[in-house]
Parts: C-alpha cells; structure tokens; sequence
C-alpha cells in the first residue's frame, strides 16, 4: 500500500488537477467483448489500465491497438491462479459469458467465477481496492418472476447443463457480500442481462451472433423452441455506462443491481428483424429448447434508475445495424470456434 500511494504522489506532482483523479485499475476479462470496449475507456480517460486475459474466449486483436499506450498493461494470466497487483480498482469480467463457451468447459467455468472472485477480492483486501463484479441475469434462472427484480431470488437448477455459470455467479456474488461484510472490502455487483454490439465473438452461441453471421451467409437460422421465448436486449455502449456509474457512484451501495434494457422482444421477432437489416436470403427452422433455457428474461431497472441515473438509451434496431456492419468488416477466418456452431 506504502508503493501505491508513493506512486501516486509521483503522478500527481507532474499536475495538481488532472493527474489527483489518475488511478490504477485492473480489467480482469479485458480483452473480451466488454472488457475490451471498458479498458479502451479508461484508458482514454487517462487511468493507468491492466488488463489481465487468459484469451480463452477472448482475442488479443481486441485490445492490440492499446498496446502503443503508455498508460497500458496486457498481462496473459488465468484468474483461477492467484495474482500479486497493486490496483485502486478491479473490473471483474473474467468468466465466459455464453452458454456455447462457458458449457464447454464447465468445470473450468465454475473455477473461474468461484476462485476467480477468491483472488481477486483477496487482493482487493490487500490493496483496499474498489471492486466491480460483472455478476448475471442467469442469477435469476428460467424466472416465476416478471419482469425480475433483484430481490427476487430465481429459479435455478443446480444440477443442470447451465449451472456452472448459474450457479458459479451466484457464489460469486455470496464471496462479495462476506468480504464485504467480514473485511470491509468496497464491493459494487451489478446483474447484467443479455448485450450485445460490436466486437461480439462470432461463435460464441448467443443469440445475436449466431442469427446474424447466419443471415449474412443467408444460412438457416436456427430458431430453439418455437421462438416465443422473450429476451431483452441491451446495446453495449448503455451497459458500460451503467457499470461505470456503479462503479463511480459516491453512494454506500453494494447492489446487486440489474442493468440491462427493459423493452422485451421474442427470439423470432429478433430473427425476423435481423433478416430485414441484412437483407437475407436465409429461412427460419426450429430445433428442440435447450434444457434450463429460460422462457421469458426482462430486467427491472427501477433500482439502477433510482441509485445510478441510469437506463438505455439505444434501440433494438439502431444497435443492431451497427453490429451488422461490425460483422461485415472482419474476416470470419480470423475468430476460432472453440465450440460447435448450433
């Protein structure tokens, strides 16, 4: 702690106003979809940025135009083995996301969200770091509750194909709130529900990836279930925001708090408009539901608009097309598929 806070008053003697808001901040999951749009900000605002990857689902190309910054750190590390850092601030990310990812490994995924919390908030302790963990709607399961508020406490099976993220989340969010209680650790969660936008990997299984690197190959689009099932949508930029404001928020608030955007929509009506917006070719078929899929997912938000000042601010449609034209700048060969392609 003593070399941190030299650290910082060799920083902040350069200039008594900018630099006395400077501060080191670990991006666990950095180089991801979100991680890496988060370190590209924090950067940009001046911070002292370490992102910390194992580049499992992740790809180094994300984060590669940050490495000529002098106030940047990419450090290739697996966050189920300890990590010795002096940080002001944690954005726990690191843990697959989507359901083709994180069942490929579920072992490893349950690891990562339960000795990844361990470690991180153990040198948050050291440190007396700030911590953010990017905890889930799948918090909530297949939900008897809706639209899901964060006193609800789900509908989970705890034996089932999605429970190593369900269930690894969950403990997460039970390590948080002991260290919290039991060693004061300064600790923010906020639940987040199904995102998307540019920089998505085009294998990872979710909904938005899959329906339109299907549609731009006019491929048939694979419909689970008969596709009433409802998710809602929340464009990346608007999810960043809210994760930054719980982070930034002055309040003595814990959370858990949901963020995610409450206009709902069903998977065909997703299908369908993704059709539209590439002008496809391609066909919709069914394929039987997944097991433990939920069958209906929409955020209460009433929490992180009372607390953050916080909602969504872009259409369903507007974030798409720009995810579109995303998906039509890269070259597919460059992303692996670590997991069959439904």
């Amino acid at each position: 702690m003593l070399c941190l806070t030299l650290y910082h008053l060799v920083r902040t003697s350069k200039s008594n106003t900018f630099m006395l808001n400077i501060k080191r901040i670990l991006v666990t999951g950095g180089a991801g979809f979100l991680g890496s749009y988060l370190c590209e900000q924090l950067v940009e605002q001046g911070h002292d940025v370490i992102c910390l990857d194992n580049f499992f689902t992740s790809q180094k190309s994300n984060v590669s135009h940050l490495l000529a910054q002098p106030n940047f750190e990419l450090i290739r590390h697996d966050i189920t083995q300890p990590i010795f850092l002096e940080v002001d601030e944690v954005y726990n990310l690191a843990c697959p996301a989507a359901p083709g990812h994180y069942q490929y490994n579920p072992i490893k995924t349950f690891k990562t969200s339960v000795l990844g919390m361990t470690h991180v908030l153990g040198l948050a302790k050291r440190c007396r770091a700030k911590v953010l963990q990017a905890s889930t709607s799948e918090i909530y399961g297949d939900p008897e509750v809706h639209p899901q508020p964060e006193s609800y406490r789900g509908c989970v099976n705890p034996i089932g194909t999605r429970a190593c993220y369900d269930e690894g989340k969950r403990a997460a969010e039970t390590l948080c709130a002991d260290y919290h209680r039991f060693n004061q650790v300064d600790v923010r969660m906020v639940r987040i529900f199904n995102t998307y936008g540019p920089r998505m990997h085009p294998f990872d299984g979710r909904v938005v990836s899959n329906f339109i690197r299907q549609a731009l190959a006019h491929e048939e689009i694979t419909i689970f279930g008969d596709g009433s099932q409802t998710r809602s949508f929340c464009f990346r930029d608007d999810l960043l925001e809210g994760m930054m404001r719980m982070m930034n928020n002055p309040l003595d608030f814990m959370g858990p708090v949901n963020l995610g955007n409450p206009d709902e929509f069903t998977i065909r009506e997703l299908a369908e408009l993704v059709i539209e917006l590439t002008s496809s070719k391609s066909q919709l078929v069914q394929r039987p539901l997944p097991a433990d899929d939920p069958t209906r997912r929409r955020p209460d938000i009433t929490l992180a608009q009372e607390k953050l000042s916080w909602q969504p601010t872009v259409p369903l449609r507007a974030g798409l097309i720009k995810t579109i034209e995303w998906f039509q700048s890269i070259n597919m060969a460059d992303y692996r598929a670590p997991t069959p392609c439904y």
